[in-house]
Order: C-alpha cells, then structure tokens, then sequence
C-alpha cells in the first residue's frame, strides 16, 4: 500500500502542508478564523457582494417561493425558470447570445474542454493556466500541447505545425499572477488558424471592463472574435456557480455533449434569482469598480516603495513574489500575529521558486484596512528582498 503518512510528512518538511481555517460569520473583510477577529486580504470577493443584503434578501425571497434543492438534472426537471432567466441576464451581461449555468467554474472547464476537443483532436493551453483547464484537457483525451505563458510567437508556430480540429484555451486573467492574457492577438491569431478559442475569465467578470463585463468587454471583443467565454458566480459576483456563454449552435452542443452539465444535479433555483440582483448591482453601481482601481494603484505605489516583488498585474490579485516556500509562510505568520489574514502560496499551485502572497482587494475595503495591510507590511519589510 502506498505510503501515505510519509508523503504528507515530507510535504510538512518541504513547507508545502495545507490547512484549512475555520470561518464564522459573513464573508466579508472583517471576518472571525479559527476563533480571532481578521482583516482578510485573501479572498476573491472582488465586489463585495458575498454578503450584499440586497442579493442575500434576494435568495431569502426565492427560497420562500422556489424552495432549496434543484432535485434533478437540468435534462430532467431541475431546468427552472430561475435558471433560465439567469441564463439570459449572463448572455446580456457578457454581450454573447446565449449562456449555460454550471455547478461551479472547475465543472464547467471540464465539460466544456472535454466536449469540444476530443482523441485525433489538439488542445493548446497557456502554461499557466488554472487547474481545471488542465484537467479539462487531460479528460479530453485530445492532444495537449502547452505553450509558454503568454507567449503567442510560440502558440502560432504550433498552430502552423498541427492539423485537424484545434482548440485554444487560456485564462483571461491568471489567478496566481493577476496579469491578463493577450486576448486580442490570440483572438486574431485564432481566425487565421481556424482554431476555436475558449477564454476562461474567473477573475475579470464583474471586475473589468465598463459594464463589469469582464476582460472580454474591456478589450472590445465579440462572439465573433471570442467564441465561447466561461465565467464564474463565486468571485465578483458573490454567488456561486458558473457560466459559459456563446453562439447559440455551440451551447446546444454542449447540452448535448458537456457531461458536467448533463449528468449533475441543476443548482438551487434560488441561487440563481439572488444571482441576478447581484448582476444588477454591477450593472447599477459602478462606483464599486472604481473604488477598486484606487485601491490596487495606492496599494501597488506604497508596496513597491517598501521594496517589495510585485506581479505585473492592474487587477485585485496582487501577488508579492516571496520565492522560498518558509519565508512566505513566514511573512503570512508574522501578517496574521497583526490581524492581517494573506495566505501563502507555494508549489504545485505556482512554479518552484516562486512562491508568494496572494493579496487579493476588494470593493469592500475601505480605504482604512488597506492603510493597516500597508502599514503591517512595513514592519515586515525585512522579508521584501528576493
């Protein structure tokens, strides 16, 4: 029998184990984990929306009218009004023609990669792209060839170098860097190469562009240059779930072929009603994402400034590169003695070497907290060198 004790005993040598804290309460910037009040600077509620009363009044209300469960696949009688009026406030959203509700973005990376490409057919994935999307592309059974991050000098010469059906799928902005993928060129390059192009933006819906359209909506491109969009309901949006949006012609097929949203019990109908009063809230307030872009810019002018490893990212995921996987946990210790909860990040989620804090900011933070996170990572100034 494998031995399992050893192998997480040779992750906690490594600084590598994982623990999960216990939270109480509403999910917001001052939380209670593991019994002690947190300013919490990890968490991808981007909008602050996760515990908006106007979206929690919203699932309170469809509860009392729809119930909890969703009782059966949305093949079978779990397809609520609900979820389809949440399907169509998605496609009006994201400016695409139609959208499919998932359980979460993980299921929906996974059924639609695996849906659209299959054995005979090559798949080409940016190197840092999320988990799902990798696992998507090993459930294929397709040809997997991963290209260096961002790098569309190398994508083209192996799109001119493969035959037969080609899929290209990359996030719209990475979740460990923050930086954004070159949307535009590899829309472009994806027409000459008759590849199909998937952009899985998790982290830019409700936070980019000017309607919080995501990354596709800032960089101005359509259905037509972007065939398919996956987005999820858990980050900025507050809820939960995911979604992916495009032609008409390509969600039937995945109806037809997605079997993470086929053969999966349909979301509680009530989830997507409080989804669609947060959806409002973005269309509504702006403000909120402005709020954010000062927030990122004043946390990345005074965090550079005491001498700190940035990522190149204008995003709310603002790594601080750290590279050995015991000063990062370190920097999170000493951070979270102050009352500041910023996790460490270390491998296989990120390269070896390369190991970092996650800040993540959110239209929830007031100008106040981002002063004490500033104010906590001077005195720990020590562990800014490389």
């Amino acid at each position: 029998m494998r031995d399992f004790a050893s192998e997480l005993e040779t992750r906690k040598q490594a600084g590598l184990h994982r623990t999960r804290r216990l939270v109480d309460g509403p999910q917001q910037p001052a939380l209670t984990a593991d019994g002690k009040p947190v300013l919490a600077f990890c968490s991808n509620d981007y909008l602050g929306l996760a515990s908006h009363p106007a979206v929690s009044a919203a699932l309170a209300a469809a509860v009392a009218g729809v119930g909890v469960g969703g009782a059966a696949s949305h093949l079978i009688c779990g397809h609520h009004q609900a979820h389809h009026r949440l399907e169509q406030r998605l496609a009006a959203f994201t400016g695409r023609s139609s959208a499919l509700f998932f359980s979460t973005g993980y299921m929906a990376n996974l059924g639609v990669i695996s849906a659209l490409a299959g054995r005979g057919d090559t798949i080409f994935s940016d190197r840092l792209n999320h988990a799902s999307i990798i696992d998507g592309c090993i459930l294929s059974r397709a040809k997997v060839k991963r290209y260096p991050h961002n790098d569309v000098q190398v994508l083209a010469d192996q799109l001119a170098q493969t035959r037969g059906h080609k899929l290209v799928v990359t996030d719209g902005v990475f979740s460990m860097d923050g930086d954004l993928a070159p949307l535009k060129e590899l829309a472009a390059l994806c027409r000459e190469s008759d590849a199909l192009l998937v952009v899985d933006d998790a982290h830019g819906v409700g936070v980019l562009g000017t309607h919080g359209g995501g990354s596709l909506e800032q960089l101005g491109l359509s259905e037509d240059e972007v065939p398919l969009l996956i987005g999820t309901l858990g980050k900025a949006v507050g809820t939960s779930g995911a979604f992916v949006a495009g032609p008409e012609l390509l969600t039937e097929y995945l109806v037809q072929k997605a079997r993470t949203y086929i053969y999966t019990t349909a979301m509680p109908p009530a989830l997507a009603e409080a989804t669609c009063a947060a959806l409002d809230i973005i269309t509504a307030e702006p403000q909120r994402r402005a709020h954010l872009q000062r927030l990122i810019k004043r946390f990345r002018d005074r965090t550079q400034a005491l001498g700190y490893r940035l990522m190149p990212s204008q995003t709310p995921i603002q790594p601080i590169l750290v590279g050995d996987n015991w000063r990062a946990l370190e920097l999170s210790r000493r951070l979270e003695e102050m009352g500041l909860l910023v996790t460490a990040i270390r491998p296989p989620t990120v390269p070896e070497g390369e190991s970092r804090l996650r800040v993540t900011l959110s239209a929830a933070h007031t100008d106040a907290e981002l002063e004490r996170l500033l104010e906590g990572l001077a005195q720990c100034a020590d562990l800014a060198g490389a």
